[in-house]
């Protein structure tokens, strides 16, 4: 798996904040940018927003990532996100069975198990065999791909603003999230902090700020804030 910041509003802690105080404050957009706030003022400021809900001038910020190796099973989830833009490695117009996209993911828990990983492997094997012999037969792409499997791997780049980004990490750093979509939205949060730390100091699930949204359906290890974001790649 690899995951990449691609492109995202410049100064985007700068520009959320100028966002909000057009709302707050008199005058007009020139003196408020004139009127440059403290880092310190400007953290305050906007965890101030967060907590209050007042989220929309998050929206004037985005972020694009690139996000590699993952599999359809994660991708469908990652499409589910409704605010945000995708652009993903078409089955129809790739050849799925050449040197260069001969590969699937291999979840944790089966690896883990010698047997279950040798059945696994046996079936991905079987699957890419029928495509190619599908292909050879001259079944188009986009009928041949039904036989692929879910573990197969796949390419998108995603844009979401700020707004979009603090929901994903809510749902999808959940300890009871999915592990591969899970380990997509760690290592986008550790990116996005990267450039855009003020913004997302106290991203993820409910349980960082406050009680478990999943109630008795926690999963009884809610995690200290900030939520520990994996190291880019």
């Amino acid at each position: 798996m690899k995951v990449t910041l691609l492109q995202h509003t410049p100064n985007p802690d700068e520009t959320v904040a100028l966002a909000a105080r057009i709302c707050y404050a008199p005058g007009d957009i020139a003196e408020l940018t004139q009127s440059v706030m403290s880092p310190a003022r400007r953290r305050e400021f906007l965890n101030m927003l967060i907590k209050r809900g007042h989220h929309t001038p998050l929206e004037h910020i985005t972020f694009t990532f690139g996000v590699e190796g993952v599999s359809r099973a994660c991708s469908h989830q990652l499409v589910r996100h409704r605010i945000a833009s995708f652009c993903q490695q078409s089955q129809r117009y790739v050849e799925m069975h050449d040197a260069a996209h001969d590969t699937f993911v291999v979840p944790p828990g089966i690896a883990a198990d010698p047997e279950a990983e040798k059945l696994y492997r046996e079936l991905m094997r079987s699957a890419r065999e029928t495509y190619a012999a599908l292909r050879a037969r001259g079944v188009a792409r986009e009928d041949a791909r039904y036989v692929l499997p879910s573990a197969t791997e796949t390419a998108l780049v995603v844009t979401m603003n700020a707004r979009s980004l603090l929901n994903l990490f809510a749902l999808r750093l959940c300890r009871r999230a999915q592990w591969e979509v899970r380990t997509v939205a760690e290592q986008m949060l550790a990116l996005a902090r990267q450039v855009s730390p003020e913004i997302f100091a106290a991203a993820g699930p409910g349980c960082v700020t406050g009680a478990c949204p999943e109630g008795k359906n926690g999963c009884g290890q809610p995690y200290a804030a900030p939520v520990p974001a994996a190291a880019a790649v």
